[in-house]
């Protein structure tokens, strides 16, 4: 039987200070800061000023600066549930992204500035896992399985989120890089079983305290937490966003920009 969709709020905290995440032993949690929420992964992260009540994050339809991770290409998928979802939102298999795709080999760009906060392999204390890693971690070593992820980088956006890319087949940028919103941070690819070249994009949010749930044979195999904290749409906070939703075309990177809130009404009524 599946998991339920979602763990009792009071359970979790929103997403970069988990209380009981545990990484890998070679890179402890650090101690949360004042706002227990935000709890830096690696020491390269203290760079980065923590998010914390004192800096109130803009609400998700408030947010600029976002770029397509793609110059272009389509929208393969849309954030929603899908039947062959590893995550699971009331109930239903969900896909926790929205896919974009060109040709295998094309650029993929940073969508905001921020610093990279994993590039590679090594991602999985930085999305936002309820639970304790180490199981999953021994599963992947004992089985030899860590080629078989997907290449990720996860970059915090500097404003309270947290941007996640997968699929790449090769990377161009480390732990503790600066990026700017267009900057190249590695190529298109099909890393980690993907059906093709194509780019996973998610987003989290500092506001959500829902969780996901995990599909089932997932669990068996490689005994992941049971539960991730909730990533929001991405077309949110995408130039054009309800647009492409219909077109599934992302836009040339000089279109008109249209307002925040646009994408935001629209693109939650698919």
């Amino acid at each position: 039987m599946l998991l339920g969709a979602s763990l009792p709020s009071h359970t979790t905290q929103p997403l970069g200070g988990v209380l009981g995440v545990v990484a890998r032993p070679a890179a402890p949690v650090a101690p949360p800061f004042h706002d227990p929420r935000f709890v830096h992964a690696r020491a390269t992260d203290r760079a980065v000023p923590p998010f914390s009540l004192e800096r109130v994050a803009p609400a998700p339809e408030e947010l600029t600066g976002y770029v397509w991770p793609l110059g272009r290409g389509r929208l393969t998928l849309p954030f929603k549930a899908i039947p062959g979802g590893s995550r699971i939102k009331d109930g239903k298999l969900f896909h926790d992204g929205i896919d974009v795709a060109s040709f295998c080999g094309d650029t993929v760009r940073a969508a905001h500035d921020g610093v990279v906060l994993a590039a590679g392999r090594q991602f999985d204390h930085v999305v936002g896992w309820v639970g304790d890693l180490r199981p999953y971690y021994r599963i992947l070593d004992k089985r030899k399985l860590w080629d078989d992820l997907p290449i990720v980088v996860v970059i915090n956006d500097g404003n309270g989120y947290r941007s996640v890319y997968a699929h790449f087949s090769k990377v161009t940028v480390a732990v503790g890089d600066r990026v700017k919103a267009g900057q190249k941070i590695g190529l298109e690819g099909m890393t980690g079983h993907a059906s093709g070249c194509h780019v996973h994009y998610g987003l989290f949010s500092p506001f959500e305290t829902n969780t996901f749930g995990v599909r089932a044979d997932i669990l068996k195999k490689l005994r992941l937490p049971e539960a991730e904290i909730a990533r929001i749409d991405p077309l949110i906070v995408m130039p054009h966003g309800a647009e492409v939703l219909k077109t599934r075309r992302i836009p040339a990177p000089d279109a008109p920009t249209t307002s925040p809130t646009e994408p935001a009404a629209q693109a939650r009524m698919q």
